[in-house]
């Protein structure tokens, strides 16, 4: 089930890189994506059991911070990031999140962390650097790479929140919740009124003359299948893997996400940002086993 929702993921990327190019912003493409969510959310949670959507008067600040900055933050960043990086080195950036959390379990909340967690840091910084070919004349976009460091941040926030979300909520009510923040923040921030609705009547292509469709269904594939489907999954695995084990398979993302871009809009990476990538991987793998994870830890995928 993991590697499933890693699959969705990762042509969730493609998806919404083409629907990104046919005109619609990271913007209004996080606010489809966080309503329609929230929209099929909503009616599973009710055929499941209306009352676990019950909320006191003091989950909603924790509620909505971590929609907010887990959701409605996290998905427009990871937007930004691959609207203008390849997708797989989007994710490479967006992903070293686990070490971000472990480096506050040791630093923020003095947990011990095991030793292993400086042997990813340098992994890491030696796979991204690679990746961005820190060596000569950078051809990676300056405010991408912001997006998706800044989105590794927002998603160790995200990690960090979502384990004290468990403890009050269990994964379904409170990713539903997470996505009703997260619709709401963008609401208000872009009225729906003004959404450019005539973008979703337009066709989006694949480089090199590929098949075409129209915005709206690779939109509805980003609501459904590179949404909804994906976190049901995971909350499936949860029943059967402990966290650290959802997370390591979850790291298959970026590698099926480059594969994807290249098959489909001729995204290809060169042999140092291949190497860099897989560095990144290793380091990530490391930081996600670094910190000793509770019985009962949350175990998630990121929602991009």
């Amino acid at each position: 089930m993991v590697a499933f929702a890693a699959v969705l993921f990762a042509f969730n990327g493609t998806v919404s890189k083409l629907v990104l190019q046919a005109g619609l912003d990271a913007q209004r493409l996080t606010e489809l994506r966080s309503t329609g969510a929230l929209a099929g959310l909503l009616v599973l949670a009710v055929i499941v059991g209306p009352r676990r959507l019950r909320v006191s008067r003091d989950e909603l600040p924790l509620l909505a911070l971590y929609g907010v900055v887990g959701f409605a933050i996290v998905q427009w960043l990871y937007f930004v990031a691959i609207g203008r990086l390849p997708v797989g080195i989007g994710l490479a950036f967006e992903f070293t999140s686990p070490l971000l959390v472990a480096l506050w379990a040791r630093f923020g909340q003095r947990q011990q962390v095991r030793r292993r967690v400086w042997v990813a840091l340098a992994l890491c910084l030696t796979g991204l650097g690679c990746v961005a070919e820190v060596w000569g004349d950078s051809r990676l976009d300056g405010i991408g790479i912001v997006a998706g460091l800044t989105c590794a941040v927002a998603l160790a926030a995200y990690y960090v929140l979502g384990e004290r979300v468990a403890g009050v909520r269990d994964p379904l009510s409170a990713t539903t919740w997470a996505f009703v923040f997260a619709a709401l923040f963008w609401a208000i921030a872009q009225p729906w009124w003004s959404f450019p609705f005539e973008v979703l009547g337009e066709t989006a292509a694949a480089s090199g003359g590929g098949p075409t469709a129209p915005v709206w269904l690779l939109s509805g594939y980003v609501i459904g299948a590179g949404t909804i489907a994906p976190f049901l999954l995971v909350l499936g695995a949860l029943r059967h893997l402990p966290a650290t084990t959802v997370g390591i398979v979850g790291m298959v993302e970026p590698v099926l996400a480059s594969l994807v871009a290249w098959a489909l809009i001729d995204e290809a990476l060169n042999p140092f940002q291949l190497l860099g990538g897989a560095i990144v991987l290793i380091g990530i793998v490391l930081a996600q086993t670094a910190r000793p994870q509770p019985a009962e830890a949350p175990a998630e995928l990121p929602p991009t």
